[in-house]
């Protein structure tokens, strides 16, 4: 099966752990990075050089990723409690990846939603 096409069946939760304890510490900005499956499960994060945190958005440089067919799309918090995704969310959904990731306060294990590239919800299993 091509890279393009593998099916990624869930989350590390060593991964989804880092990933609410950087947008703890981020907050009240948002953090943001990218996300690398391995056998079709996201068990890393891919820091971007050049990210803009800010109260209202991140901005990643996805030009500054490597190219690397593993990295599939991006995560990001939400400062408030909803992950649900902004209309600018959805745009960057269909431009680059295959699988997002939108987390929120309280930024703990159950605060996380997980798209496809049209915005639509994945259910996502967490591996141990």
């Amino acid at each position: 099966m091509s890279a393009f096409k593998k099916k990624i069946n869930g989350i590390t939760k060593r991964t989804l752990k880092m990933i609410m304890e950087s947008s703890k510490d981020a907050h009240p900005n948002e953090f943001a990075a990218g996300m690398r499956e391995i056998d079709g499960i996201i068990s890393e994060l891919i820091l971007v050089p050049g990210t803009i945190s800010g109260p209202m958005s991140a901005i990643l440089k996805l030009h500054s990723l490597p190219i690397d067919y593993s990295i599939i799309g991006v995560v990001h918090s939400h400062p408030g409690p909803s992950c649900n995704p902004s209309d600018e969310d959805l745009e960057m959904f269909g431009r680059y990846g295959r699988v997002h990731i939108i987390v929120c306060q309280p930024f703990d294990m159950k605060s996380w939603k997980a798209y496809n590239s049209s915005g639509d919800e994945l259910d996502l299993e967490v591996f141990n």
